[in-house]
């Protein structure tokens, strides 16, 4: 199975994409849908409701007055998180009755407006941002929703950037064109990365692979993609995880492999053993080690991602990943570009398919 976050800002389509995806055959969890369900008439996040903000927020049929209770929460911070407080862990516990449910091969993708202000990404395979430019999503609210550009600009400015969200994503779909281009996007994104992905996960194997490593142009977003990964290791095995960013991709400003490495470090290689279903599960199964050689040049972002798991023998320095990268760069004019740098003894390595060639969709 695999599981896909999708979000995106109000009006950007992300409703065009969720739909889409269900036609490809994805299972989707809409959050707000089930929001509503959560506090339905006769339910008890309805009476927690009820009991937070008064019966002013009822309407007359005993349902919940959702412009009422809107006008009580938008912009004020401690009410909205009061709110929050009772409608998120009911719809956490349907989601995961719905994931359970789910078949060993499905692709569940689940559609969540607050994906990035709540903190979900690391929870996630892969978390897929729809976005558009704010004039369109301004134009779409005014014309599909009623809204004024001031109420539609308003919306837009109480949500996360799209800087931010951005940071949370491993795909980003544009939609400013048209639903036709937005399609395509999501096809070629269907049949070219979840479907394998979702296979390699279910299967615990890695990516398939030329056995090439590729060299690239420095990427600025390499730091962004190792901390996303980071964070979902950390999810997988605990936050106490000690997990760096090492390699070529860890060096600013140079040409690297198309591989983004990072070091698990952990006491003893009992542990590291007992990690291995997990991070299986968030998609880096264990991989065979095999020499690889170096190609010259594939335009684009990492492809892959390697995770070492080592045994700490010595103390941990703040930095030494970096600084071993930096010293194999300098290495590079003296030494042939397959051989690679010796890691700490104990080295347990673990891969992830993180999409097409070349950077994929």
């Amino acid at each position: 199975m695999l599981r896909v976050g999708l979000t995106g800002g109000i009006g950007a389509g992300k409703s065009a994409v969720a739909k889409r995806l269900a036609k490809r055959g994805a299972l989707i969890i809409d959050a707000d849908r089930l929001a509503r369900k959560v506090v339905a008439a006769g339910t008890d996040g309805l009476a927690a409701v009820v009991a937070a903000f008064g019966p002013d927020v009822l309407g007359p049929e005993g349902r919940l007055d959702r412009p009422a209770l809107g006008a009580r929460v938008f912009g004020d911070e401690a009410a909205r998180r009061r709110l929050e407080s009772i409608i998120h862990p009911r719809v956490r516990a349907r989601t995961a009755e719905l994931i359970a449910s789910a078949a060993p091969d499905a692709i569940v993708v689940n559609d969540v407006p607050l994906l990035v202000e709540a903190g979900l990404a690391p929870t996630y395979h892969l978390v897929i941002v729809v976005q558009a430019d704010t004039e369109v999503r301004i134009r779409r609210l005014v014309e599909t929703r009623g809204m004024t550009e001031e109420q539609a600009a308003a919306r837009i400015a109480a949500q996360a950037t799209d800087e931010q969200r951005r940071a949370a994503a491993d795909v980003v779909l544009d939609n400013s064109a048209g639903l036709g281009a937005l399609n395509a996007r999501v096809d070629r994104l269907w049949r070219e990365r979840l479907q394998p992905y979702e296979r390699n996960v279910r299967h615990s194997r890695v990516a398939p692979s030329d056995g090439l490593l590729r060299l690239v142009d420095h990427d600025p977003t390499w730091a962004a993609q190792a901390e996303r990964l980071i964070a979902r290791i950390r999810h997988a095995v605990g936050p106490p995880a000690d997990v760096s960013h090492i390699g070529s991709t860890a060096v600013p400003g140079l040409p690297a492999k198309d591989l983004i490495d990072l070091m698990l470090a952990v006491p003893t290689l009992d542990e590291a053993d007992a990690l291995a279903d997990a991070l299986a599960r968030a998609g880096l199964p264990r991989r065979r080690r095999a020499g690889s050689r170096v190609e010259q040049p594939c335009p684009g972002v990492p492809r892959y991602a390697a995770v070492a798991i080592v045994r700490r023998s010595r103390p941990y320095r703040k930095g030494f990943g970096k600084q071993r990268a930096l010293a194999a760069a300098d290495q590079r004019k003296a030494r042939p570009p397959w051989v690679r740098t010796p890691t700490n003894a104990g080295r347990i390595d673990h891969g992830a398919d993180s999409g097409g060639p070349c950077g994929g969709p």
